[in-house]
């Protein structure tokens, strides 16, 4: 591993607990056209933008958005932007960024109000995610060639057509926000965290084979 693709110390112990091998067969096939679109890009020297899409904004796609920039980083794979966005705007859930400084990112609170800025780093050298819930096709976030990732189903159900997506990949998660104020919360935010996590790092070292 080179200087330039270590991660943050916490970060980097987690990664030898990703067990690929607990990702069950069916889970990959609905991961398999990720890498493909991933390897496509790649063989035509493109850059690689990547939206994670989600209803609010607010948890499953930030978590997919700073997992998978990560593991592309971890892998050494080159031009790879991405963004997240919703059908609407809401707010970064704040135990999304409890979760994500948990598994040893450094979390920077740029703004106040009721839609705050966050800067999130996986790495010292390496410039920062801008965490902030924002609708999909934001300003933001890139306009054509794209993948748009829907990481819930009530987006992809909501959402037949992506403007200016190139391609239209379902990879969707369970909602941690069901555990909101129950006992588990902190453990289930974590969870889920960890699930996309393993299956981001998943999909980028088949990239790097």
């Amino acid at each position: 591993m080179s200087n330039q693709n270590i991660l943050l110390p916490k970060i980097e112990s987690l990664i030898p607990s990703f067990d690929f091998e607990s990702i069950a067969k069916d889970r990959k096939n609905t991961l398999q056209p990720l890498v493909d679109f991933i390897r496509s890009k790649l063989e035509q020297q493109s850059e690689i933008r990547l939206n994670f899409i989600c209803t609010h904004n607010s948890r499953r796609s930030h978590l997919s958005q700073v997992w998978a920039q990560t593991a592309a980083h971890y892998y050494g794979i080159q031009n790879v932007y991405c963004y997240s966005g919703g059908t609407e705007a809401t707010a970064l859930f704040p135990k999304v960024a409890e979760a994500l400084a948990d598994s040893g990112f450094t979390i920077q609170k740029l703004s106040e109000g009721n839609n705050p800025v966050y800067a999130i780093k996986f790495s010292e050298n390496e410039a920062p995610i801008i965490g902030f819930s924002k609708t999909y096709e934001d300003e933001f976030n890139p306009e054509s060639q794209f993948a748009a990732i829907m990481t819930c189903s009530q987006a992809d159900g909501g959402c037949p057509f992506i403007a200016g997506a190139e391609k239209r990949i379902a990879v969707t998660y369970d909602d941690p926000k069901v555990f909101d104020n129950a006992p588990e919360q902190t453990e289930k935010y974590h969870e889920r965290s960890l699930q996309i996590a393993t299956e981001m790092f998943y999909v980028f070292s088949l990239i790097k084979k």
